[in-house]
C-alpha cells in the first residue's frame, strides 16, 4: 500500500511540473521550438528580400520579436495572399504578420488577437497624370491588390469593424478596377506610362512612398481615402495561441518596441490611429 502511495504521489509529482496542456498550434510551436509566419516577399517596406536575399522590413521585424518572446525561431513562407485570407490552414504556418485589415468576412475564417499598426490608403498616379484631385479620378482604370481592403474600397463594399476606425466616405467611382497579385506588380504597370495599362493605384501610403523613393515615377494625390488597422491573424481553432500572441504585442505597444520599429522603417508612429493621420 505505501509502495502503491509513494509511486502515486511521485506520479502526481511528475505531472505537476509538466506544462498545462494548450491548444493545438501552440503546444505545436512550443514543441518544435519554431513559429512559422507566412508574408509577402513583395511589399516594401513591410515585407520584401533584401540585397542579401533574406526577408526584411517592418512586418518581419514585428514577427521575429514576436518569435523572440516566445522563445522560438522564426520561420517565413510566401503563399498566395488569397491562400492566407482564405484560413484553413493545416498547420502549414501558424500566424501571418503581414498587414492584414481584420475585417467582417475574413473574421469568418480568422482570428486577429491583436492590432499592431495603423496605415493611410492612399490613390497616386503618373508623375506625367494631369490628375490633380481625387475626385479626377472618377471613370479611371485603377490598379489595387486583389483580395485586399483596397479593391474592397473601390468596388464600395468595405467593412472594417475594429474598434476606434475612424468613418470614411467613397470618394471614388472607378471606370474599372484592375486587381494584382501583388501592389508592386500594379505599380509596374503605372511606370510604364500614364494611362497605358491603368490611370492610378490604390495602395497603403507607406508602400507608395517605398516605391517613390525606390524610382517609381508616382506621386500621390489628395488625403488618405481611409485609415485601416492592420493585425496579427492566425487559423481558427486555439484560443490559448491568440492569448499569447495578443499578450506579446500588448507588451510590444506597452514597451515602446512597435513605436521603434514604426520609426525605423516609416519615420513615423504608425502604432496608433493619431500617430497614422
Amino acid at each position: 500500500m505505501k509502495i502503491m502511495l509513494a509511486a502515486l504521489v511521485s506520479a502526481f509529482a511528475l505531472t505537476s511540473a509538466l506544462p498545462a496542456l494548450a491548444g493545438e498550434t501552440l503546444d505545436r510551436v512550443m514543441n518544435a521550438k519554431a513559429l512559422t509566419m507566412s508574408s509577402d516577399p513583395e511589399y516594401p517596406p513591410q515585407s520584401f528580400l533584401n540585397d542579401k536575399n533574406e526577408m526584411d522590413g517592418f512586418d518581419i521585424d514585428v514577427g521575429k520579436e514576436i518569435a523572440k518572446r516566445m522563445g522560438v525561431e522564426l520561420k517565413i513562407v510566401t503563399p498566395g495572399w488569397d491562400v492566407i485570407t482564405a484560413g484553413g490552414w493545416s498547420g502549414r504556418w501558424d500566424m501571418s504578420v503581414g498587414s492584414m485589415t481584420p475585417t467582417k468576412e475574413r473574421a469568418q475564417v480568422l482570428n486577429f488577437p491583436a492590432i499592431y499598426y495603423y496605415t493611410p490608403a492612399s490613390f497616386a498616379v503618373h508623375t506625367d497624370s494631369k490628375v490633380a484631385a481625387i475626385a479626377d479620378l472618377n471613370g479611371k482604370v485603377i490598379g489595387s491588390c486583389g483580395g485586399c481592403t483596397y479593391d474592397a474600397y473601390l468596388m464600395k463594399n468595405l467593412v472594417i469593424d475594429a474598434e476606434g476606425v475612424p468613418p470614411f466616405e467613397y470618394q471614388v467611382t472607378a471606370g474599372e478596377i484592375k486587381t494584382y497579385d501583388t501592389d508592386t506588380n500594379a505599380y509596374d504597370d503605372l511606370r510604364l506610362g500614364d494611362g497605358v495599362r491603368i490611370d492610378a493605384v490604390f495602395s497603403a501610403l507607406p508602400t507608395i512612398n517605398e516605391a517613390i523613393k525606390n524610382g517609381y515615377p508616382m506621386k500621390v494625390v489628395g488625403d488618405p481615402a481611409f485609415y485601416e488597422p492592420l493585425a496579427v491573424a492566425t487559423d481558427k481553432g486555439d484560443a490559448d495561441f491568440d492569448a499569447k500572441i495578443a499578450e506579446i504585442v500588448k507588451a510590444m505597444h506597452d514597451d515602446g518596441t512597435l513605436t521603434a520599429l514604426s520609426q525605423k522603417w516609416y519615420g513615423a508612429d504608425l502604432t496608433s490611429v493619431a500617430g497614422a493621420k
